[in-house]
């Protein structure tokens, strides 16, 4: 066969080749930056794990603290997650406020400042949140504390997912 009864040259060929494993080769790249754009989407529609804390009857309407420990997977690494929560009941409404401050991060503490002893308090820079949770104005604060989605069920106190305040 000569080279005139093919259908397709030499230069097409290599052109076709090399577009081919090309575009293979870019899509290879940017798979793994699609999935890690889109795996938020994908999480954001997934039941919350819910974990026990206490009973209805231990809350009173002063804020306690409770601790909430769970597994975390982190890529390959599960570890052991503790954090403290504040729970105290509003009317028949029961809230599950976090204790980092929104500022900086640090632990802040029910009660433990003397000029404000019915306020959230942290130590690192001073900053103050009222009962509620919502940040005093004109400190470092700049938005109130985190909530944990609360759920009661047979007299039984649960908390899912942190539910971050804007």
């Amino acid at each position: 066969m000569s080279e005139r009864e093919h259908k397709v040259s030499r230069r097409q060929f290599l052109t076709y080749s090399l577009m081919g494993v090309g575009g293979f080769m870019a899509a290879a790249a940017s798979l793994p930056m699609v999935r890690f754009a889109l795996d938020p989407a994908l999480k954001a529609g997934a039941e919350t794990e819910l974990h026990y804390i206490c009973d209805l009857d231990d809350l009173t309407e002063e804020p306690q603290s409770f601790n909430l420990q769970y597994a975390q997977q982190d890529a390959w690494y599960e570890s052991e997650a503790n954090h403290t929560v504040y729970l105290f009941r509003h009317g028949e409404e029961v809230v599950a406020l976090s204790s980092t401050c929104t500022h900086l991060g640090c632990t802040v503490a029910f009660g433990t400042n003397e000029d404000h002893p019915d306020q959230f308090f942290c130590p690192c820079h001073f900053g103050r949140f009222e009962k509620d949770g919502t940040n005093v104005p004109n400190l470092p604060p700049q938005r109130p504390l985190d909530r944990y989605e609360v759920s009661v069920e047979d007299g039984k106190v649960y908390l899912g997912s942190l539910i971050q305040n804007r």
